[in-house]
């Protein structure tokens, strides 16, 4: 991983003070490159930050503005440096960062994919909740897209950038990883899904940012006007796509 600097890491973060170096210090184990979203936290992330020994590029701002904005902010950023690919992972200790390995060999095998991170739908611990979203949110992807995939809101994923340079994405909270996704498979971006082991911490020890009401509606919304888009615009692009390929 070291030697491939086309590649970068970015760690969105939104109050993980307390999980974060971890999740640092052994990112760069497997990557030199990397990029922390400080997005409005108000624990000690700031503080925190300052102090590493090993410093990654950071972006940092005062107000909460949600994941898929951050996530907006890293590409941009890498981009501007560069980098042809970027894995996205949470900072929140869920994410095993020893994983990278898999997913560069998952891209050697599939040049220009996005390599999707799938969990289990069942394992220690997983809130149902997860399982039920996941599916809810799966349905939508193989209508929308014609499409199945096993895990449609891993935040553990490897995007080829410079197939995204042009995309300009409407979201700015949980739901954007979901508008990425069908965007660029309506783009025959190839998603290749990767397997991987998750850790979820017992529940009164879990914490977590996803507004069970407000970001749910936020993604049913997002589906719907996504599934509208499918027959107007998604649909028809796949089609031709897929015959401009074929000529």
């Amino acid at each position: 991983m070291p030697e491939r600097d086309d590649i970068c890491v970015i760690i969105p973060t939104y109050n993980n003070a307390s999980t974060l170096p971890r999740v640092i210090d052994e990112t760069l184990g497997y990557c030199k490159h990397m990029i922390v979203v400080n997005d409005g936290s108000t624990d000690n992330t700031v503080e925190l930050l300052r102090s590493l020994s090993h410093k990654p590029e950071i972006i940092s701002y005062t107000d909460n503005k949600g994941k898929g904005y951050a996530l907006k902010r890293a590409f941009s950023f890498a981009l501007a440096r560069g980098y042809r690919y970027a894995i996205t992972l949470d900072a929140d200790g869920q994410h095993y960062p020893s994983e990278i390995p898999r997913f560069l060999e998952a891209l050697e095998k599939n040049p220009g994919a996005v390599i999707l991170g799938s969990r289990l739908l069942k394992q220690e611990n997983m809130p149902g909740k997860n399982t039920f979203a996941n599916r809810f949110s799966n349905f939508w992807f193989a209508l929308q897209t014609f499409r199945k995939l096993p895990d449609t809101q891993t935040g553990f994923r490897l995007y080829p950038l410079y197939r995204m340079k042009k995309l300009r994405l409407y979201t700015t909270r949980y739901e954007t990883e979901l508008e990425i996704l069908v965007r660029l498979a309506w783009k025959r971006v190839p998603i290749v899904p990767l397997p991987i082991k998750v850790f979820y911490a017992p529940a009164d020890q879990r914490v977590t940012h996803f507004r069970k009401g407000r970001d749910f509606l936020r993604i049913s919304l997002l589906n719907t006007l996504l599934t509208l888009s499918a027959v107007f615009y998604g649909y028809p692009s796949m089609l031709l796509r897929s015959w401009f390929k074929r000529s």
